[in-house]
């Protein structure tokens, strides 16, 4: 098969995050199994336009922004919806990983409008809301794309529950996970320190102040260990610089990296810390398992069940005394952090492999282009493999 995948936003600093990361992660395995897969997108930040990410081919356009303050669904690249429009036809399916925002969702549209068969993946961006922004953009598009597309792929119950909603009944909906391609795993005793890792981007959702409170107090307790931020300040990072400052070397932020550096990055580091708030379905807590790192999340994470049932990490509630708490018996109790971060890596490999993902992509872009043999197939290697 020939297939194209659509992204909001790639940048060298990885600012647009997990759907980049999963949209790569498919590529490369339905590029290991013998399809031809490119991924488009919007870009900014690189001086010259990369031609590949992480050995998959990828077609980059520049965007600018058309709505003030609007975060990533105000960006625009009329040079990405010209070349979709142009182009779409040569391929046999269309993969958009789509938000409310004004390139995935003109993509998808130019899409169904050329008759090419269509898949959406929405990674929790498309949900229930009373905004009259969304209201108007539902009203206008999201909901004619999400009834039309062949499948529309969900991570958690309440994704397929907004999308039910948005889409007013009429959508084909499918479960599907993120997941991570195998590594291996990263035994503590080669680690110069003991560092606890939160790596994301510095946003309010995700909680950077809520880690640096803990960190704090941990370090006044007397703890032995570092404290290190890595990601792009989207707004929370200047409320940080006293606490950092204060730390004496203790609590450093790093910056923002690329996407292919994540994991690299990750192996240095003892245990990951993600306190977000409604994350559905991160991408960095599965990268920090597959090399055996215990992770701490709160129970709104739809990874949180999972963690639980594996003994893959701890998770909390949104509270402070809760992170700080978790973090601190990690810290202290080696045994224990060990154990955890076995059971990580041995979720990771189970459950979240990138193989089982692929073969039920096969399947099911099979399905939607009427390929019953070709499905048939996919499906009796499934159940071989």
């Amino acid at each position: 098969m020939k297939i194209v995948q659509i992204v909001t936003l790639i940048s060298p600093d990885a600012e647009y995050g997990g759907p980049v990361r999963v949209a790569v992660n498919q590529a490369k395995e339905l590029i290991r199994r013998g399809h031809q897969v490119t991924i488009f997108g919007g870009t900014r930040g690189y001086a010259t336009l990369p031609t590949e990410i992480d050995g998959v081919p990828v077609r980059l356009f520049r965007v600018w922004r058309m709505i003030p303050n609007s975060g990533f669904a105000g960006l625009i690249s009329l040079s990405l919806s010209f070349h979709v429009f142009c182009n779409v036809r040569r391929f046999d399916l269309i993969h958009v990983h789509m938000a409310r925002d004004l390139i995935t969702l003109p993509a998808a549209a130019i899409a169904l409008l050329r008759r090419v068969p269509l898949v959406i993946q929405s990674h929790g961006m498309i949900d229930y809301s009373s905004k009259t922004l969304a209201g108007l953009l539902d009203a206008l598009l999201t909901r004619r794309v999400l009834q039309r597309a062949g499948a529309i792929f969900y991570l958690t119950p309440k994704e397929k529950n907004d999308l039910t909603v948005v889409g007013r009944g009429r959508v084909s909906l499918l479960a599907l996970a993120n997941g991570v391609p195998r590594s291996e795993l990263v035994i503590e005793t080669v680690r110069p320190n003991l560092e606890v890792l939160f790596l994301a981007r510095l946003q309010d959702r995700k909680r950077p102040k809520v880690f640096v409170a803990a960190a704090r107090t941990l370090l006044d307790e007397g703890h032995i260990a570092t404290f290190a931020l890595v990601g792009p300040d989207e707004g929370a990072a200047g409320g940080l610089a006293a606490e950092i400052d204060g730390a004496f070397g203790k609590i450093t932020w790093e910056g923002a990296i690329s996407s292919e550096m994540t994991i690299a990055r990750m192996r240095h580091s003892s245990i990951y810390v993600l306190p977000s708030v409604d994350e559905p379905f991160p991408m960095s807590v599965l990268e920090a398992m597959s090399i055996g790192l215990p992770v701490i999340v709160t129970h709104s994470c739809g990874l949180a069940p999972s963690i639980v049932a594996a003994g893959a990490g701890i998770v909390v509630d949104h509270s402070q005394s809760a992170l700080t708490d978790a973090v601190r018996t990690l810290v202290s109790d080696k045994p224990r952090r060990e154990r955890m971060g076995l059971n990580a890596l041995a979720l990771a490999r189970d459950k979240f492999s990138m193989t089982p993902i692929g073969l039920r992509l096969e399947t099911d872009y099979a399905d939607i282009l009427g390929h019953a043999k070709l499905a048939t197939r996919i499906r009796r290697e499934n159940r071989t493999e």
